[in-house]
């Protein structure tokens, strides 16, 4: 007989003894967690979790036709990205930074891009995407929960492209909307990116094309 998932987290649920509170619980089955852990999306609802380390591993089956998705630690450079200044305009992303994923309820790959009022969806030019993911590496981001994050300087020079886990990039939403200030951030929030990439590029291991 098969067990369901949720079953299974059900058996989690009734057999655990009380933990003492604390400020952060798996949003699965309640237990204590750390101020580190790892995240499942809800691939129906969008949504974010924070679960414990048991919760997440449920869910770790790229396979599987899964209500929630484990997110990866997996993170990556693609140096020589196929994306310049002028594959950038025609993307259409109205600031310097933004990541891409592919959502597998719309069946399309959508873009976002971060600023004052957190994460704004981009409504993506489709032929002008097919020209970016002509990069093979592209292929390589899992559904929903991988992302490619991309950052194009202002001064021309060679665009920062990195796969990231989607966590990572509301990580960075999240910071950049506490920091901004003004129409163009502030120092705090140019300082914070320059962080923030150096900090994504610093644990990347190299994928060439």
């Amino acid at each position: 007989m098969t067990t369901s998932t949720m079953e299974v987290l059900a058996r989690i649920r009734s057999t655990r003894t009380a933990a003492p509170s604390t400020d952060e619980r798996c949003e699965m089955c309640a237990d204590p967690i750390a101020d580190r852990h790892q995240h499942v999306v809800n691939v129906a609802a969008r949504q974010l979790m924070c679960v414990c380390r048991g919760c997440y591993l449920l869910f770790t089956d790229a396979a599987a036709a899964l209500r929630y998705r484990a997110v990866p630690d997996r993170y990556l450079s693609f140096p020589d990205f196929t994306l310049g200044r002028a594959r950038w305009e025609a993307l259409q992303i109205p600031v310097g930074f933004a990541f891409f994923f592919r959502n597998s309820g719309l069946d399309r790959t959508v873009a976002f891009y971060p600023g004052p009022a957190g994460a704004t969806e981009s409504e993506l030019d489709m032929a002008a995407w097919s020209a970016v993911a002509g990069d093979p590496r592209v292929g390589l981001l899992a559904d929903d929960v991988e992302a490619l994050l991309v950052r194009v300087p202002d001064s021309g020079g060679t665009p920062e492209c990195f796969l990231v886990p989607i966590d990572a990039c509301y990580e960075f939403v999240g910071g950049l909307r506490l920091l901004w200030r003004g129409f163009d951030g502030g120092t705090q929030a140019r300082e914070f990116i320059d962080s923030f990439f150096a900090g994504v590029a610093a644990r990347s291991a190299v994928r060439l094309p």
